[in-house]
């Protein structure tokens, strides 16, 4: 999901300072900041693409969130062509290229058709979640360049072999946790990892409740929609309307409910402030209301709490309750930012610039033209895909800790549970042969 602040970027240039501290909640020092790195590069991207600055792209998944990536790269930045789209399902597929109405654009109902083409230079992959990897591996060893919804990957091991993939093809890839390129993400981040509310002692993630589980029955897929490949490295079973599209969500086969879907968001922050993205927590253990054991119904349970300890002694809580959000508590006080606003317990932690020897964090503000401009400049994107798996890896652990309902204690390093054979064995899932991993 995209759920952005408003101002595009030739809007922000132009934007008075009472837009951005009013309308964004940013400090006045803060959004002067904002301003003038935004002035900068408009300055820098002023000049004509050169036919070697050209890129194209293939769209794979264009959903809802699919079609919104994919345009957004087009539109945004000159120079950014869209030349295929693919999707399973025939029909939203023909209905976004419509909708978009961009021409000459190709259908692909098979992503390794269009990842053939040696003239598309990057793709989108926004599928359901259980497709991430398989289709962000094949596209970087096809040597193309990758903007992957969040999570990144479904199980942990995944992460591992994606990382493994991009450092082995020198290709770039980006996370998309978006909220690393929202200002108000980025300043909370930065006053915690400058001391402003002294040592952190907890961070409160909350990402909302799971949907009830309920008796789903089978029907025959509709026409146009290929359930096989739909289905993937997941087991066979009947089609579901409640297990495809949006509703996959709270599926354990093809995803991980709220802990993976706004938690991939919220614990992506959490692990920026505690400047943890190269590591991650070192225990874990959870509180759930049932998990769903049906076949035929959602898994994911409705309510649940998941405390993580880090070696800091630092501990996140992802909950199912309370306002959406994250919240970093301190000794000296605390900080909570939505995508609305950010707030503190006494406003001069937000008001009080930072001094010049402040640690500063990676500017973006826009998620996909910085993924965009990674491509053609071959630097970092914000969220590389070292990042995307250790946020990932959080959420993927609070799963684990919720289906064994045990406290398990985890090696950051070794990326492995500590003496506990059943956990170590959700690292990874079963796959069917055709679409396993190699």
């Amino acid at each position: 999901m995209i759920r952005r602040w408003t101002l595009s970027r030739r809007g922000f240039v132009g934007a008075s300072m009472a837009a951005l501290t009013i309308g964004a909640g940013l400090p006045a020092w803060f959004a002067r900041e904002v301003v003038s790195d935004e002035e900068e590069r408009a300055s820098r991207e002023s000049k004509p693409v050169s036919p070697n600055d050209r890129i194209r792209l293939g769209a794979i998944g264009t959903g809802g969130q699919g079609y919104l990536v994919m345009t957004e790269a087009v539109k945004k930045r000159p120079g950014v062509e869209l030349v295929a789209a693919c999707d399973v399902d025939a029909n939203r597929r023909r209905a976004a290229i419509v909708k978009s109405k961009l021409k000459g654009v190709a259908e692909y109902g098979d992503f390794r058709a269009l990842l053939a083409r040696p003239d598309i230079d990057a793709v989108t992959v926004v599928t359901p979640d259980h497709w991430h990897a398989p289709i962000a591996i094949a596209a970087l060893r096809a040597g193309k360049d990758v903007y992957c919804e969040k999570p990144m990957t479904l199980t942990i091991d995944e992460g591992k072999a994606l990382v493994k993939a991009a450092s082995e093809t020198d290709r770039l890839v980006q996370v998309g946790t978006q909220q690393r390129s929202d200002p108000r993400f980025r300043l909370a981040c930065e006053l915690v990892r400058n001391g402003r509310i002294g040592p952190i002692r907890r961070v409160e993630t909350r990402v909302g409740s799971n949907p009830k589980h309920k008796p789903l029955s089978p029907s025959t897929p509709p026409v146009g929609l290929d359930w096989d490949f739909w289905l993937g490295q997941a087991p066979a079973v009947p089609y579901i309307k409640e297990r495809c599209h949006y509703d996959f969500r709270w599926w354990y086969e093809y995803s991980g409910g709220k802990l993976t879907d706004w938690g991939a968001h919220h614990n992506d922050i959490a692990q920026w402030g505690l400047d943890a993205d190269d590591t991650g927590p070192i225990a874990v253990e959870a509180t759930n209301s049932e998990v769903g054991t049906s076949p035929d119904s959602f898994a994911c349970p409705v309510d649940f709490s998941v405390t993580y300890t880090y070696a800091t002694g630092a501990t996140l809580v992802c909950s199912g309750k309370g306002k959406n959000g994250v919240l970093f508590v301190g000794d000296l006080g605390w900080i909570f930012v939505d995508r609305a606003k950010i707030e503190a317990s006494d406003p001069r932690l937000l008001t009080d610039p930072l001094p010049s020897t402040a640690t500063r964090l990676v500017s973006s503000n826009d998620h996909i033209l910085n993924f965009i401009d990674a491509v053609r400049t071959r630097e970092k994107p914000v969220c590389n895909p070292t990042i995307g798996h250790r946020s990932g890896t959080v959420c993927h652990l609070g799963n684990i800790a919720i289906r064994t309902g045990e406290s398990l204690r985890w090696d950051p390093k070794a990326e492995r549970f500590v003496d506990n054979d059943r956990a170590n064995a959700m690292l990874s899932r079963e796959t069917r042969p055709q679409w396993r991993i190699g």
